[in-house]
């Protein structure tokens, strides 16, 4: 027989490795890379708009196995990367969202060979296709519509050139405490709460910690220091000093405050169908469909009524995820700590409703301190939104707040977040800084809680949403997107704890950074010696957009067991030239092509975000880019 000689022997396959980085060429995973954008943008998004580029063909990927495939730009294989194949039908037309984020998935996947292709095109046939496309691309980008004249700025577009719209002050007379804090400060908040002696005598534990702790000084930031006895730990207008009963009674300057916050209150929550607890300073401005709730057994509430009318549920839960000794931030919190919002789902029950709460800073040189307590007793599902703003202000700000989730067996907890306080200006100046400690115990087996959250305001943010899984097949979730421009400064991601048996938890996060931003992406995946079966993958994708911003990963991995799987993957890539030439020439200016290309970029932590909130979130994107490109 003959032997084979080693120039035709095949080439034996190296085993993967899921704890390894795999190689990224143009911010691609080699590996998936295909299969990835199919599933997140639709079977033919991808063919259907490359279609375009080459008229009379529809582009497909040669049928190589996945981890064959050479995504290198300057290296390339004999046969033809791509092939001509029929184009679709017209009657098998994707929604407009995939087709929408084909053009981002074409900008991201064309490589420079086709690039370079159709640079080489004649003006004139160049002109004609953009002439067609820009009137195509203007009808898919604007959802309002299906025909729309092409001269009309889409929502992306008439997005980027607004500021931050939430910056306006609200004109009313507040009660506020004289800046400093001291032990009779503490005193006096949980006077002005008529709090019973149990949470005084927390609060002052609180505070007695606080004094011996030192402010952190080891996050990826550069923070100004902080002279805690310049700022108010208590402002409240003076109009809800006698608690009113009802949304009624309440000060129209408040409500008309959340109308141009687009919160629904009043006559507009009975059509939104989301129950809200509007945070106004210090105090709670009202709470929502109350009653209605209370009818299925759901408690929800602000803190205040809490303690006023459930002492026994908030002696029994305050401080069990977050003891007030946890870090500097979260004992400043116990101690002064005014309102927030309070959850209780008996057991067996499903929230008929989302429940959501909108923290607004509206006084000067004063801090907001809130605290969450969210409880989901054996088989309940609960789905919680948070949202915030402050007014433009040359000065900084603090926002200090402290959440608690426990979910006891078969519960589940879904945590949403859009966060935009104020950023500060181009330059840095003023600007909130978000500090905030939050986590989930998944206290009873099959447990599950899920945090989501978009990071667009605040001139530093600084916070891990994590999930400690003590019940036997629990499960904890992270998906995050972390935009930071201009100035702004991020330092955040997660915490999972594997303490039960079979516990599985996963971690989406995509960091974004463009001006001088810098954005820092900080996980911990600890798993303990009883944590048999442990499973955990996390997927840190980062994002540069202009050459002057950082992007930096730091994961730490902690096992005490062998049978243990810990996969972790991370990206790091930029918008280059080509991907917005590419899209220039579909008729789409510089600044949406971003928004486009940003929004297939963050489509996995999107699609996580309740329905509310979805919308909201991406024109938030759009908005915090202003002025990456260009």
């Amino acid at each position: 027989m003959r032997r084979p000689s080693a120039r035709n022997a095949p080439m034996p396959r190296r085993a993967s490795s899921s704890s390894s980085t795999r190689p990224v060429r143009d911010g691609r995973r080699s590996g998936f890379g295909s299969s990835f954008f199919v599933a997140t943008f639709g079977q033919h998004a991808g063919s259907r708009v490359a279609a375009d580029v080459f008229p009379g063909t529809a582009l497909r990927r040669s049928p190589r196995a996945a981890h064959e495939r050479d995504f290198s730009t300057h290296e390339r294989p004999a046969s033809p990367r791509f092939q001509a194949a029929p184009r679709p039908h017209p009657a098998d037309k994707d929604t407009t969202r995939n087709r929408v984020s084909a053009c981002a998935l074409a900008a991201s996947q064309i490589d420079a060979y086709h690039i370079q292709q159709l640079r080489l095109q004649t003006e004139s046939s160049r002109a004609a296709r953009c002439t067609s496309n820009r009137a195509e691309a203007a009808s898919l980008l604007y959802t309002d519509s299906p025909m729309l004249n092409v001269d009309q700025p889409t929502p992306l577009a008439r997005a980027l050139e607004q500021s931050y719209r939430h910056g306006f002050v609200t004109d009313i007379e507040s009660d506020s405490l004289p800046p400093g804090l001291d032990e009779n400060v503490v005193r006096e908040i949980s006077r002005r709460k008529r709090e019973p002696a149990f949470l005084l005598k927390w609060r002052l534990a609180a505070f007695e910690r606080w004094l011996a702790m030192a402010p952190p000084d080891w996050g990826q930031l550069r923070i100004a220091p902080i002279d805690f006895q310049a700022q108010s730990y208590y402002s409240a207008p003076k109009s809800l000093k006698d608690r009113p009963k009802s949304l009624d009674d309440v000060d129209p300057k408040l409500l008309e405050t959340y109308e141009k916050l687009n919160v629904p209150l009043h006559e507009r929550a009975r059509l939104a169908g989301v129950a809200v607890d509007a945070v106004f300073d210090s105090v709670s401005v009202g709470t929502t469909f109350r009653e209605q709730l209370a009818e299925a057994g759901v408690i929800f509430c602000s803190f205040s009524h809490a303690v006023e009318h459930h002492p026994e549920l908030i002696e029994r839960y305050l401080g069990t995820v977050v003891p007030p000794a946890d870090n500097f931030y979260a004992a400043l919190n116990s101690a002064v700590f005014s309102d927030g919002s309070f959850v209780y789902v008996p057991q067996g029950v499903r929230c008929p409703m989302e429940l959501s709460s909108y923290f607004r800073i509206n006084a000067q040189n004063t801090g907001q301190f809130e605290r969450t307590l969210i409880i989901a007793e054996p088989g309940s599902h609960v789905s919680y939104l948070e949202g915030c703003t402050a007014p433009q202000r040359d000065e900084h700000q603090l926002h200090a707040a402290v959440v608690e989730l426990i979910a006891h067996d078969d519960a589940h907890i879904k945590y949403s977040t859009v966060q935009n306080w104020y950023p500060g200006d181009a330059n840095g100046v003023g600007g909130i800084y978000n500090f905030v400690t939050k986590r989930g115990l998944c206290a009873g087996a099959r447990s599950r809680i899920a945090w989501t959250q978009i990071e667009t305001g605040s001139a530093i943010t600084w916070k891990y949403p994590s999930v400690v899984l003590r019940g036997d097949e629990s499960s904890g979730e992270f998906h995050s997107i972390a935009v930071s421009n201009h100035c702004q400064q991020a330092d955040t991601g997660t915490k999972m704890i594997h303490l039960g048996r079979n516990t599985r938890s996963r971690i989406v996060s995509k960091g974004i950074s463009a001006g001088r931003a810098q954005n820092s992406y900080r996980g911990l995946v600890r798993v303990a010696r009883t944590a048999e079966g442990a499973r955990n993958h996390t997927q840190c994708d980062s994002l540069l957009i202009g050459p002057q911003c950082g992007a930096h990963t730091f994961p730490y991995v902690e096992s005490a067991r062998d049978d243990a799987v810990v996969e972790h993957e991370a990206t790091t890539t930029r918008i280059s030239e080509d991907r917005l030439f590419y899209c220039q020439q579909r008729g789409i200016d510089p600044q949406e092509a971003t928004a486009l290309i940003v929004g297939g970029f963050c489509q996995a932590v999107l699609e996580a975000l309740p329905m509310e909130f979805a919308l909201e979130a991406k024109a938030l994107l759009a908005v915090s880019l202003e002025g990456a490109v260009g």
